[in-house]
């Protein structure tokens, strides 16, 4: 004899609640500075002790944004040493900071590619 299956829930016939859907958060790309140390074949100048960058990053919060551009620049072999978040173009407006056009094209970029844009570097010396 088949047995047909049952509705997955108890024994009295309760059906299983229904699941909630995941609710996906929009992508905001943040701004962060990026303070790098020395490491081999890093591509900084020769005399340099390290470098601040300048990163837009994609994430859906700023840790994210955080953790992937953190993991890039590991992967470019850069030594990252802090991060700094400046915050989103909302927030940085807000904020009365003045962004320029170029900025935001860059941040447009970053959104559009769900990536990191690294927009500047400057090296340190001693």
């Amino acid at each position: 004899m088949i047995e047909e299956p049952q509705e997955q829930g108890d024994e009295a016939g309760e059906a299983e609640a229904p699941r909630k859907e995941k609710v996906r958060r929009p992508q905001q790309v943040y701004t962060l500075i990026v303070e790098v140390g020395r490491k081999a074949d890093d591509g900084l100048p020769a005399k340099a002790t390290g470098a601040a960058l300048m990163c837009y990053a994609s994430g859906v919060d700023e840790a994210e944004a955080v953790r992937e551009t953190v993991a890039i620049l590991k992967d470019a072999d850069l030594a990252p040493l802090e991060v700094q978040g400046l915050g989103t173009l909302d927030e940085r407006l807000k904020a009365g900071e003045e962004i320029s056009a170029e900025e935001i094209e860059l941040m447009d970029r970053a959104l559009a590619e769900n990536s990191v844009v690294v927009a500047q570097m400057t090296p340190f010396y001693d």
